[in-house]
């Protein structure tokens, strides 16, 4: 009874996080990013900075939108799949309302000034919000001369030429896979993350907030 006690506060919990970080997706996926890191790692030490970056990434590979791809990673590692559905749950039920409310009333003041003129400052705050999480990404996911050559080379295709996203992460993938072996065949120690303090010596920052 205990024990189910207790993941019913986990799910709960997953739920409540991602219901407050829901509303912040209103930029876009990666616009959430910094409050994410905040709530699951500095708060909870629900993953490390590197696992949180390896969930960005996959949420950014896989089909769907950013932020639900990665509410249902960080809760399927933290809870198994009902916590992957608590998470989503708590991610997708806000921004529903939000829009629901947006819909209603918007056209009612579509032509409004003072509308317009708030939505570009809604337009800069979003941006500094994504330049800020790539800031936070770059930390941990640029860690030697390969990754920085292989960001920089996928920046450059994305922004001067037509090539298909879905070809640039292929090809980041085969050339991070060829990469390691070249360097393992070599003798020389191949790193796949930043080497980080262990997660449970980042929870005790925070312990009040550690499940």
């Amino acid at each position: 009874m205990v024990r189910m006690r207790e993941k019913v506060v986990l799910f709960y919990r997953l739920f409540s996080v991602f219901f407050r970080i829901g509303p912040s997706t209103f930029g876009g996926g990666y616009a959430m990013i910094p409050i994410m890191e905040k709530e699951i790692i500095v708060k909870r030490g629900w993953l490390t900075p590197e696992e949180m970056g390896n969930a960005i990434s996959i949420a950014g590979s896989a089909p769907g939108g950013v932020g639900i791809n990665a509410a249902a990673f960080i809760g399927y590692r933290v809870a198994g799949m009902p916590g992957a559905v608590a998470a989503v749950a708590g991610m997708t039920m806000p921004t529903f309302i939000i829009v629901c409310l947006l819909s209603l009333f918007y056209s009612l003041f579509a032509h409004q000034a003072k509308l317009a003129a708030a939505l570009k400052g809604i337009h800069g705050a979003v941006i500094a919000l994504i330049f800020i999480a790539v800031f936070k990404m770059a930390k941990t996911a640029l860690f030697d001369r390969t990754t920085k050559l292989v960001a920089a080379a996928a920046l450059g295709l994305l922004s001067f030429t037509s090539v298909n996203q879905l070809a640039v992460i292929i090809g980041g993938i085969g050339i991070g896979m060829i990469a390691v072996a070249v360097k393992e065949k070599l003798g020389i120690r191949a790193r796949t993350e930043k080497e980080s303090p262990p997660r449970q010596a980042q929870a005790l920052v925070y312990p009040e907030y550690y499940i």
